[in-house]
C-alpha cells in the first residue's frame, strides 16, 4: 500500500523537470521514489524516481532532449530523433524509456509517450501499460489544458472502477471495496447490471473477452458474448483473463524493447536492481 508523498516533493520534481524540454502535455511520477511504502523504511533521496512524460510531438521533443541530454540515450541516438520516435511508437507499449539517469543528485528513470497513443490506451486499453499505471497512485507534476486528454484520464478511471466491480465477489469487505474501486460504492449485482457494465468496458478488453468466450467456428459478435457473460457466475474470472491477455504481451514487448532503448549495460544493471529488490521482499516475508 502506498502512503502519501512528502509535502516538499513537488519542489524536487520541478528541479528535475528543469533538465528536460518543457513541451509536456502530462508528466507524472510514481512508485517507491514518490510514495512511502507501508511496512518498510523509506529513503526518498536514494530511491530511484520513476517518471513518465507525455508529449504532443515526440520527434520535436526528442530532438530537443538529444541536444540537452545526449548521454541519456543508448546507441539509438546515433540514428536520430525520427528513428527513436519510430521505436517509441511502433514497438512494445508505445513508451521510450531512459533508465538509470543521474539528475539533480538522484537516479531517475523516465519514459516518453505520445499524447495521441496515451489517449488511445486510456480510452480503449490497447495495452494497459501506461493506462494501468494511471489507475494506481501517481503524483501529477504537469498537466496542460488538453480537454481530450483530461476526459480520457477520467474515462480510464471509470473503466477501472467498472472492471474492478465486476471482479469483486457477491459480498466484500469495506477494505476490498476501497482497494478495488477506489472508494466508489455500488449495490446489488444482477445480470442486467453486469451487462450494462460490460458494455461500457474499453473495446480492447471486450474483444479479448470475446476471444476467450467465443467457441471455434461460432463467430459471435461482442454484444452477444457479453450478454452471455453477464449471466455467468465466473464473470469476474473471465474479466481477469481478458486483462491478463492485454497486459502480459505488452509488458514482454516493452521489456524486450528496453534492451535496445536503454542499452545492454543499463539493462543488466536495471534488471539486477529489480531482482535485488524482489529478493529483499522475499527475505522480509520469510519466517
Amino acid at each position: 500500500m502506498a502512503l502519501p508523498a512528502l509535502p516538499s516533493s513537488g519542489v524536487a520534481f520541478r528541479r528535475v523537470l528543469a533538465h528536460f524540454p518543457g513541451e509536456l502535455s502530462l508528466a507524472f511520477a510514481y512508485g517507491s521514489g514518490v510514495f512511502r511504502q507501508a511496512g518498510r523504511g523509506w529513503d526518498q533521496k536514494n530511491t530511484m524516481l520513476d517518471l513518465v512524460f507525455t508529449v504532443d510531438d515526440p520527434v520535436a521533443w526528442h530532438t530537443q532532449n538529444l541536444k540537452k541530454n545526449w548521454s541519456h540515450y543508448s546507441f539509438l541516438k546515433m540514428l536520430g530523433p525520427k528513428f527513436i520516435t519510430s521505436v517509441q511508437n511502433n514497438y512494445g507499449a508505445g513508451v521510450y524509456y531512459n533508465p538509470l539517469i543521474m539528475c539533480d543528485g538522484r537516479v531517475i528513470k523516465y519514459g516518453v509517450i505520445s499524447t495521441s497513443i496515451l489517449i488511445e490506451d486510456l480510452l480503449n486499453w490497447n495495452n494497459l501499460y501506461i493506462a494501468g499505471r494511471l489507475q494506481k497512485p501517481v503524483k501529477i507534476v504537469v498537466m496542460n489544458e488538453n480537454v481530450i486528454l483530461r476526459s480520457a484520464l477520467d474515462k480510464n478511471l471509470k473503466s477501472a472502477v467498472t472492471a474492478a466491480f465486476l471482479m469483486l465477489p457477491e459480498s466484500f469487505s469495506e477494505e476490498d471495496l476501497f482497494m478495488e474501486i477506489a472508494g466508489l460504492s455500488y449495490s446489488d449485482k444482477s445480470p442486467e447490471g453486469q451487462f450494462t457494465q460490460l458494455m461500457t468496458l474499453p473495446k480492447t478488453l471486450q474483444q479479448r473477452i470475446n476471444h476467450i468466450m467465443d467457441p471455434p467456428g461460432k463467430n459471435r459478435d461482442v454484444e452477444e458474448t457479453l450478454l452471455q457473460l453477464a449471466h455467468d457466475p465466473d464473470c469476474g474470472h473471465v474479466v481477469r483473463l481478458g486483462l491478463s491477455a492485454i497486459v502480459r504481451p505488452s509488458s514482454i514487448r516493452q521489456s524486450t524493447k528496453g534492451i535496445f532503448t536503454a542499452g545492454m549495460k543499463k539493462s543488466v544493471v536495471y534488471s539486477s536492481l529489480k531482482l535485488h529488490k524482489m529478493w529483499k521482499g522475499w527475505m522480509r516475508k520469510a519466517p
